[in-house]
């Protein structure tokens, strides 16, 4: 059986889905509608054939990395990324003085709780952040800590996930995602068979 040119990406869909379900997300209807405008606002997109192989180029094109570059709030990050990984921007979570050792008690038990039980965070919540700023609140190391727990909290989106989401998508600024995970060649004909 001739293998078409786009078809062949199908099986790394299905793959990434068997692995992890949530790879792949769920579009609602609104957000088919808005995929299909989209889609035909991109003449490059819309000129594929509304065939399976079209279905997967432009899948294939909503599921790499936004550009230019647009930064989201993760929503899954935890507390050991946060204090053991050098970040994107190059920075690092630092213990000494007020970065976490001389926290008060309050502060230092407010870390803790923040991460509960399941030992991460969602970043895209507001009072995520908030808690972050309020725990780490005061200049120097402190001041240092909440930089680098932002830039940990941040990454690249892909398309389809900048186009669902909301704000400036900036490094400073990023965006909260109304969609997270890959679009599939079923959504994309689903969205272009739309009236």
């Amino acid at each position: 059986m001739r293998q078409t040119r786009w078809g062949r990406y199908a099986p790394l869909v299905v793959f990434l889905w068997a692995l992890n379900p949530a790879l792949v997300g769920a579009l609602t209807p609104a957000q088919l509608a808005t995929l299909r405008a989209d889609i035909l606002a991109d003449a490059t997109l819309n000129a594929h054939p509304q065939t399976p192989d079209g279905a997967a180029a432009i899948a294939m094109a909503y599921n790499l990395p936004a550009t230019p570059n647009f930064w989201v709030w993760r929503t899954v990050v935890t507390q050991s990324e946060l204090v053991n990984t050098t970040s994107v921007d190059a920075t690092t979570f630092t213990w000494v003085g007020n970065g976490f050792i001389t926290r008060s008690t309050g502060e230092q038990a407010a870390w803790r709780e923040l991460f509960g039980d399941q030992g991460s965070v969602n970043a895209a919540l507001p009072q995520v952040r908030q808690a972050f700023t309020d725990i780490f609140s005061g200049t120097g190391n402190a001041a240092a800590n909440r930089t680098h727990l932002a830039a940990v909290a941040r990454r690249l989106a892909t398309r389809a996930e900048k186009l669902f989401a909301a704000g400036t998508g900036s490094t400073v600024s990023p965006a909260v995602m109304g969609f997270e995970g890959l679009v599939t060649l079923q959504e994309v004909q689903d969205a272009r068979q739309l009236p």
